[in-house]
């Protein structure tokens, strides 16, 4: 399978079995969170999206109130409705993972360019600031590395 930044995908249910983070949205009663791709080197970020906006409106405004700003959640249009782009909960991931593609009408979905630049470059300002020590994930986004990149090595 091809994957490409900017489009909708699903996972596997065998990568929450094997990461087991209480941080990541998982799969609920079959009803699998879609996830946004971005490639960054060899892994895969997965970023999940949510469809409770009232939920995530009163979080926004809460962050901009307390810090001028809240790059961590985006509420954006996504295939024609409001979804929330829950930054804070990215991971990576390899391709294996991936169960299929996000499909509406018999067309696989992907956000817009100017909403995936505004994503890649919040995603790109939290990972900065976690390397000056400023975790904002809620995922270990480190020890799932870990794991992803040393899956990576021993299949070479």
């Amino acid at each position: 399978m091809k994957v490409t930044n900017g489009y909708l995908y699903y996972i596997k249910d065998s990568f929450f079995e094997k990461i087991q983070d209480k941080n990541i949205m998982i799969n609920h009663d079959k009803k699998r969170p879609s996830y946004l791709v971005l490639k960054n080197n060899n892994l895969l970020w997965f970023i999940p999206l949510s469809s409770k906006i009232e939920k995530y409106e009163k979080i926004i405004d809460y962050k901009i109130k307390k810090y001028g700003d809240c790059k961590t959640i985006m509420i954006r249009k996504i295939a024609g409705n409001k979804s929330v782009i829950l930054l804070q909960n990215a991971f990576p991931i390899i391709e294996k993972y991936i169960d299929h593609g996000h499909k509406i009408n018999n067309t696989y979905i992907r956000v817009i360019a100017s909403i995936e630049k505004e994503i890649l470059e919040n995603f790109n300002y939290m990972l900065n600031l976690k390397e000056e020590g400023k975790n904002l994930f809620f995922t270990d986004i480190d020890r799932i590395k870990n794991i992803m990149l040393k899956e990576t090595l021993d299949k070479s």
